[in-house]
């Protein structure tokens, strides 16, 4: 009786304090989910009470409860995001697009080490692509067009041996186009509508960005 009793109590208390990498997904997305405004309810099972992320709808979870999967394309939401979103470390796809997301892209996304995709198009994001998604060894995928980005395109992304697609279509970005890495292999239609982006860089000039 009373083993049954411990391994109840044991329960119990592992359901209130998890690992520490699932609390820190979970309070990550909880915080994502303050920035946001969510009139379809479509975030309505993010329940902080609920420890685990991996209960929540429009979250996918691994064998090991970790987060790599955040689906909330075409959500109507609008809102910000926030550095929080750096810490879901085993995130392997990010896919916020077609909403009304509006502020700067946070240049913690840098830190999501497995990420394959990154799916940011049809948003409202200004500001600067941040140079530290160089830090994205894994990434495939990144989509950041129709948006209100400007900056130039940082070079640092030529050493993303990975990637295979890349769109930053309709934008405000300045500056040349590289011409490294994986961006040999880009169709023009991947920059298109930027009035301020010159082209592809001139041989020997790469590391000055004309226009911007």
């Amino acid at each position: 009786m009373a083993i049954r009793l411990f391994l109840s109590l044991l329960a119990f208390f592992l359901s209130i304090f998890p690992t520490s990498s699932t609390n820190s997904e979970g309070n990550a997305l909880h915080s994502l989910r303050s920035r946001l405004s969510d009139p379809t309810n479509v975030l309505q099972s993010w329940d902080p009470t609920l420890v685990n992320p991996c209960t929540w709808f429009h979250v996918t979870c691994d064998s090991n409860n970790h987060v790599i999967r955040l689906d909330l394309g075409n959500s109507n939401i609008s809102g910000t995001l926030g550095p929080e979103l750096g810490q879901l470390q085993h995130l392997q796809y990010l896919e916020l697009y077609r909403n009304n997301i509006q502020g700067k892209i946070p240049k913690e996304l840098g830190n999501l080490k497995n990420l394959v995709s990154m799916d940011l198009y049809n948003n409202n994001l200004h500001g600067e692509i941040p140079k530290s998604f160089a830090k994205l060894k894994s990434l495939k995928f990144l989509r950041l067009n129709n948006n209100k980005l400007s900056g130039c395109i940082p070079r640092e992304l030529t050493t993303l041996s990975n990637l295979k697609v890349f769109d930053v279509s309709n934008n405000d970005l300045c500056g040349t186009i590289p011409i490294d890495g994986p961006f040999g292999s880009f169709p023009f239609e991947s920059y298109e509508n930027n009035s301020r982006l010159n082209g592809p860089e001139l041989q020997g000039l790469a590391s000055y960005d004309f226009g911007c």
